[in-house]
């Protein structure tokens, strides 16, 4: 979110509306423990502290990903990375906003998430050179006291006797900042800056480690990008081309794609390719065409092992494992609150569906067993979920229909598909690339989220179709028989154009770049230490 707080301070200006946050807000600490304090005063530990915000799921799952990259590292990589890092991930406006609207951006981004020519006015003037010198100068003004609180903050507080989270007498700054927000740049540097002075300056001398990993796709709010960071870590040309407009050197700037959750990390997702074997027949054996798929199949874990040691997924296998049938699955996602209209493109999308089935019942024996699948994934949208539920709704008997709410294993469900529909998050589209999941693209905010419709379409991945009707044409014409190109069928084509698109070593790349600059950091600090020790054992003699 790169909402511009300008509008909202001038009018509550008017009407003397400003409300303080509670102290206590400062005293959350969220920082994940995977060891006791007393394992951590035994051991060094070099710290992180990560600034978002949770407007949209994206951030905090980006920071997530981070932090679980960087224990990856320490426990498979420990000849590189023999220090723990410990990650501060924190919500800098919502737990050190000094007042309403500044601590209320997550409540204000889901308000004008759902009245998106809101959100695109906001977007659009917060771009303009005005507006972004207006953030900058209210931010400072308001929030600069609140903001170095953050930033003076222990990441390991809990482990150090008598001090709390905001420091005390042994308290230690990160020994890094990171930032995963677009509003997290300006302010939180100048803030630095002063600390490393010791408040003579905000604007030079800072020296301690800056980066900035964006977590947009196809385009971005010029607020992510500062020319003062270390590093800036973007996923696409596009983006790169945004940063250098912005002043940030092309030696500052690093592109390797999106972080994104664990599970989608390690494999290629190439399902349908069989496993390795040098029998004539199996290296002739070409996937099911969709219409010949079967119910359910049993797992073949020697198969399994084989192809993930080749960097693939077998997708009757997974689908075994989620209570799924073997059939051509279309999944619908609504993020994590279940936003973008999932009920209407639910019921287009099933209907569409039993009539796809209808027809090939027609064109061979009545069968009353399923033929297509469809999954939805409501988030949190309970009242979405109990809609597309029975008895609500009756799906028929040629379409198999699974609703579900919040799930913790997107990933197992996106390979376990052949369609996605999902609103144009950047997260999501990354992660089906490297699924190899043609994407049909439902909605999108304007503003970032909007270039990311091109980014897939360019890539040869999927389109976007705006309403539940087109949304259940497109479906009908890429499961259908005919639908084929030069090379295979439609979706066959758009799985290896996917797959090209597909950085799912980037979180690993990523966290490698942090972790050496928080590394190198770590050194600078000990020889400081030394140099003072030595020094005051001087002057002592």
């Amino acid at each position: 979110m790169a909402l511009s707080p300008t509008l909202w301070l001038l009018s509550l200006a008017a009407t003397s509306a400003f409300q303080p946050s509670p102290s206590s807000r400062h005293a959350v600490h969220r920082s994940t423990r995977l060891h006791s304090a007393a394992q951590q005063k035994e051991e060094e530990v070099a710290t992180i502290q990560i600034l978002m915000s949770d407007t949209g799921g994206g951030h905090r799952a980006s920071a997530n990903a981070l932090r679980d990259a960087f224990n990856v590292l320490h426990e498979t990589e420990p000849h590189r990375f023999p220090m723990r890092i410990e990650c501060d991930i924190v919500d800098i406006y919502t737990d050190y906003g000094p007042f309403w609207p500044i601590n209320a951006y997550v409540p204000l981004y889901k308000f004008m998430a759902e009245y998106s020519f809101l959100w695109k006015w906001f977007y659009e003037f917060g771009a303009t050179e005005l507006g972004l010198w207006m953030n900058d100068f209210l931010l400072e003004l308001f929030c600069f006291e609140a903001f170095e609180r953050c930033l003076r903050r222990d990441p390991l507080a809990n482990s150090r006797a008598g001090d709390g989270v905001e420091g005390g007498a042994n308290a230690v700054r990160a020994d890094m900042v990171v930032s995963v927000h677009p509003l997290c740049q300006d302010l939180p540097l100048k803030i630095l800056a002063s600390l490393d002075t010791d408040g003579r300056s905000r604007t030079e001398g800072r020296v301690t480690p800056f980066a900035t990993v964006v977590t947009d796709l196809g385009g971005a709010h010029p607020t992510w990008f500062n020319k003062g960071v270390d590093k800036c870590f973007v996923p696409s040309t596009v983006l790169k081309n945004a940063a250098l407009q912005r002043q940030v050197q092309e030696s500052q700037i690093v592109q390797y794609g999106l972080p994104i959750r664990r599970g989608f990390w390690r494999f290629g997702a190439d399902y349908n390719q069989s496993s390795s074997s040098s029998s004539n027949d199996d290296a002739e054996q070409k996937p099911k065409p969709f219409w010949q798929f079967g119910k359910k199949t049993k797992k073949q874990p020697a198969d399994d092992i084989q192809m993930e040691e080749k960097g693939m997924h077998h997708k009757p296998t997974i689908r075994d494992s989620l209570g799924l049938l073997d059939l051509p699955t279309v999944l619908i996602v609504g993020g994590g609150d279940g936003m973008g209209g999932i009920v209407n493109q639910a019921t287009a999308v099933g209907e569409r569906l039993q009539s796809l089935a209808a027809k090939r019942n027609d064109s061979s024996s009545n069968n009353n067993d399923p033929m297509y699948q469809m999954v939805v994934i409501c988030g949190n949208n309970k009242s979405a979920q109990i809609a597309l539920s029975p008895p609500q709704t009756n799906w028929g008997s040629n379409v198999a229909v699974n609703v579900k709410g919040f799930v913790n294993n997107m990933d197992e469900f996106m390979r376990s598909s052949d369609i996605l529909v999902t609103k144009a998050g950047p997260g999501t589209i990354a992660e089906a690339s490297i699924c190899g999941l043609p994407c049909i693209l439902s909605s999108f905010l304007p503003g970032q989220e909007e270039g990311n419709v091109p980014y897939v379409e360019e890539n040869g991945f999927g389109c976007y179709k705006g309403t539940p009707e087109g949304i259940a044409d497109t479906v009908e014409e890429w499961l259908s028989v005919s639908s084929v190109t030069t090379e295979g069928t439609i979706l066959e084509t758009m799985r290896e154009c996917a797959l090209n698109a597909a950085r799912p070593d980037a979180t690993l790349d990523i966290a490698r770049d942090l972790a050496d600059m928080v590394y190198t950091r770590k050194e600078e600090l000990k020889r400081k230490g030394v140099e003072k020790k030595v020094n005051e054992v001087a002057v002592a003699a």
